[in-house]
């Protein structure tokens, strides 16, 4: 009985060693592989200053050039890059992008998603009536415009108050001149299974964005139970302005999902 005994104590003792083992690799191998989704009126070269910080720090990192064409177009180009992940990843979204990372967010190697000044609309709602809650400056003034075949565009003269503020004219410039136009119809892509109802959050608001009204970035929050934190003074074109603090958030995420 007492040889049992001492059997049993040394496979309890050995199956602790084995937890503990395990634990520390975990936390010496955190989440590695990070997918960033821009919104409209952009592309993904506006992700290069969170890009090269992100990779300095060892992430593997990709990013989805949507096509803007439509809504469910651009969740299969962003479903695309996911199936290249080698492991779970965190899925970081801009603005409009943030509707298109709570449809593909449910892929399986999805863990932890950030959205940055981004849209998070809950299932049946869509980004275009969830901007009605807390109107923007950007949705009271004329500078979105529409091509006669549908898409629609911010105007170049305007693109630097209402997108980019704390850019340079020079920058903004650039962005308004290599603008990815948008379809129309897809502001009103409606969700089906949202995935931050179902995984861990991050939120960042930018205090002075007139492209998203910044209450709204704070409501989808605190509906969400979001971590949330505030860059004041940013743009909508924070991800541009504040790369430091986006890569941060994003470390963040990848450091706390399990």
């Amino acid at each position: 009985m007492f040889q049992l005994r001492r059997k049993v104590g040394f496979i309890y003792l050995a199956l602790l060693a084995m937890q503990a083992v395990i634990t520390v690799q975990a936390q010496n191998h955190p989440v590695k592989n990070v997918v960033l989704v821009h919104g409209a009126w952009a592309d993904g070269s506006g992700w290069k200053g969170v890009y090269d910080i992100l990779v300095k720090d060892g992430y593997n990192v990709s990013i989805v050039q949507e096509p803007e064409t439509t809504f469910q177009e651009d969740v299969a180009a962003t479903k695309r890059v996911l199936a290249l992940q080698d492991g779970p990843c965190i899925l970081v979204a801009h603005s409009y992008g943030g509707a298109v990372i709570t449809e593909a967010g449910t892929d399986p190697s999805v863990v932890g998603l950030v959205y940055i000044a981004a849209h998070m609309p809950d299932a049946g709602e869509n980004e275009s009536d969830d901007g009605k809650r807390f109107p923007s400056d950007l949705s009271k003034s004329n500078a979105i415009k529409k091509t006669p075949d549908g898409f629609t565009y911010l105007d170049p003269g305007q693109f630097h108050e209402y997108f980019a503020a704390d850019l340079s004219q020079e920058q903004a410039s650039f962005m308004a001149r290599s603008q990815v136009m948008n379809k129309a119809e897809n502001f009103k892509g409606v969700i089906t299974t949202p995935a931050w109802r179902s995984k861990p959050s991050w939120m960042l608001v930018a205090g002075s964005d007139r492209t998203i009204n910044p209450d709204l970035e704070r409501w989808y929050a605190t509906r969400a139970g979001s971590h949330k934190v505030e860059v004041a003074g940013a743009s909508h074109s924070v991800y541009v302005s504040h790369p430091k603090e986006v890569a941060a958030l994003i470390d963040d995420a990848a450091a706390h999902v399990h």
